[in-house]
C-alpha cells in the first residue's frame, strides 16, 4: 500500500510542476501576468525539491527539545556512532545539524537532525527555526528528561502546528530509581492518553518511549593478576533498543507513506500560495468578470418565459464563470471539476443561497403564468410578466454574483483537488492507514 501512496504523490507532484512550469513560458498579458512569472520560478523550485526528495527516497527525523535533554545523545546512539558533539555545557549544538542513518532493514536513506534547545535560542529565531525544520521533517522526535514542564508542553503544542507524526522521548531514565521512573513514565503516557483536546499536543500512550542514550559513568571494582584491587569509572553503552525497534518499525510499515504525505503537504501549501498571489494580482479583472455574468444572468433569466429552463441556464452561466475565474488566475479547472465546485458551493451555502434558487423557481412559475395570460390579457399580462422578470432576474443575478465570491475562496485553495490533486491524494492515504500506526493518530488529529 505505502508504493502506491508513494506513487501517486509523485505523479501529484510532477502534474504540478508540469502545469506551472507551462504557465511560467506561457506569453505575458499584463502587470499582475509579470509579477506571478517572476514568483513562478521559487514555487516550482520548492516543488521540485519536494520532488526530488521523493525520488531520492529521504526520510528525514528532526530531533528537538529543551536544553540538556540528550537530543545529540540519543541520535549518537541510535546510530551507534558518537558523531555529535555532547557535554554538560548547555548550548553544545548551536545550530540544526544532520548525520544519516543507515537502517539495513530498509531501503530508504534516512536523516537525523539535531536542533538546538529550543529555550536558548532567541525568541523569533527559535520560532523560525523550529518552524523550518518541523516543515520539512516526516517525523519528529521530543526528547524530554523527566516531568514535562510548562515551556516543554508548549514548545510541544506549537510543534504540533507542523501537523507531523511525533514521538516522546524520555531520556535520563537512568538517572532515577526504578520506582521514580516508572511514576514518570506513567505520568506521562496518561498525560496523552487523552490526546487531541484542543491547544493540548496529540499524542498516544504509545508514543511514548524511555532511554537512556547517554548512562552516567559507574564505579566498577577491577581485579589485577598480581592481587591488587582499584576503582574505575566505565560508561555503559546506549540503551536505545525500544526506540530504535520502534522507529525501524514505523520506517519499514510506514516510511514511504509519511514521505509522501509530507511532500503533498508541502505541494499543497506551495500551490495554495500560487493561487493567493494570483487572486491578488488580478483582483480587479475578477470583480469585473464577476459582475459581467452577474448581468448576463439576470438578463437571461429575466427574459426567459419558461421557468425550468431558468435554472438550468443559470447553472450554465455559473459553470462558465467558475471556469473562466480559473482560467484567469491561471488554475486549470475541468468542467467536471466546476461542477464539484459549484454543487459544494450550494450545499455549503446553506438554506439563503438555496432559499434563493428556491423564491427564483416561484417567480420563473409566476412569469411563466404570466407569459400565458398575456396571450389574452396583453396589458395585465405584460406588466405581471415584466414584475416577475424583474425580480427574477435581480435575484438571479444577485445568488451568480454570491457564487463568484465563494468561488474565488474555493480557488484561493489551488489546483488541489482533482484525482491527482494533493489534497485528494493525501484524504486517499489517510482513509488506508491501520489503527496502530502512528499516521492513524495524525489521521485523528486532522480530523480524518
Amino acid at each position: 500500500m505505502q508504493d502506491t501512496h508513494f506513487q501517486r504523490a509523485r505523479a501529484s507532484l510532477r502534474q504540478a510542476i508540469g502545469r506551472y512550469t507551462q504557465k511560467a513560458r506561457s506569453p505575458r498579458r499584463g502587470a499582475g501576468d509579470v509579477e506571478l512569472q517572476a514568483s513562478l520560478k521559487t514555487d516550482l523550485n520548492q516543488l521540485s525539491a519536494a520532488l526530488d526528495k521523493l525520488n531520492c527516497s529521504l526520510l528525514r527525523i528532526a530531533v528537538f527539545g529543551l536544553v540538556s535533554r540528550g537530543k545529540s545523545a540519543v541520535i549518537n546512539g541510535l546510530i551507534g556512532q558518537k558523531l555529535l558533539p555532547t557535554g554538560p555545557i548547555n548550548g553544545v549544538t548551536q545550530y540544526p545539524r544532520s548525520v544519516y542513518w543507515a537502517l539495513p532493514e530498509s531501503d530508504l536513506r534516512v536523516e537525523l537532525i539535531d536542533t538546538p534547545g529550543l529555550d536558548e535560542v532567541g525568541g523569533q529565531t527559535r520560532a523560525e527555526m523550529a518552524r523550518d525544520v518541523a516543515n520539512q521533517a516526516d517525523l519528529i522526535l521530543f526528547v524530554v528528561a523527566g516531568d514535562i514542564t510548562r515551556t516543554e508542553y508548549q514548545a510541544l503544542a506549537e510543534l504540533q502546528a507542523a501537523h507531523k507524526p511525533m514521538l516522546l522521548v524520555f531520556n535520563k531514565a537512568d538517572l532515577y530509581p526504578d520506582q521514580d521512573r516508572d511514576a514518570i513514565y506513567q505520568k506521562l503516557r496518561i498525560l496523552f492518553a487523552e490526546g487531541g483536546d484542543r491547544g493540548r499536543p496529540f499524542l498516544m500512550p504509545e508514543d511514548v518511549v524511555r532511554v537512556s542514550a547517554e548512562p552516567a559513568p559507574v564505579q566498577v571494582r577491577v581485579e589485577w593478576p598480581d592481587g591488587s584491587v582499584t576503582h574505575e569509572w566505565e560508561s555503559p553503552p546506549p540503551q536505545v533498543e525500544e526506540l530504535r525497534a520502534l522507529l525501524v518499525d514505523i520506517i519499514q510499515k510506514e516510511g514511504k507513506s509519511l514521505l509522501a504525505l509530507n511532500a503533498l503537504r508541502q505541494a499543497r501549501e506551495t500551490e495554495q500560495g500560487i493561487a493567493r498571489k494570483a487572486l491578488k494580482l488580478n483582483q480587479e479583472q475578477a470583480e469585473e468578470l464577476i459582475w459581467k455574468f452577474a448581468k448576463w444572468k439576470a438578463i437571461a433569466v429575466g427574459v426567459n418565459p419558461i421557468a425550468i429552463l431558468d435554472l438550468a441556464g443559470g447553472a450554465v452561466t455559473d459553470l462558465v464563470m467558475i471556469r473562466n475565474l480559473a482560467k484567469l488566475y491561471g488554475l486549470p479547472m475541468t468542467s467536471f471539476e466546476a461542477g464539484k465546485l459549484l454543487q459544494a458551493i450550494l450545499w455549503s451555502s446553506g438554506s439563503l443561497l438555496l432559499g434563493e434558487v428556491g423564491s427564483g423557481l416561484l417567480l420563473g412559475a409566476g412569469k411563466s403564468a404570466s407569459a400565458v395570460g398575456a396571450m389574452f390579457d396583453s396589458v395585465g399580462g405584460l406588466m405581471a410578466y415584466g414584475s416577475a422578470a424583474v425580480a427574477q432576474g435581480a435575484i438571479a443575478g444577485y445568488g451568480s454574483y454570491r457564487v463568484g465570491k465563494a468561488a474565488q475562496a474555493y480557488l484561493e485553495r489551488g489546483c488541489t483537488w482533482g484525482p491527482d490533486g494533493p489534497n485528494t491524494v493525501i484524504q486517499d492515504i489517510l482513509s488506508q492507514v491501520d489503527e496502530d500506526t502512528v499516521m492513524y493518530r495524525l489521521q485523528r488529529e486532522l480530523g480524518g
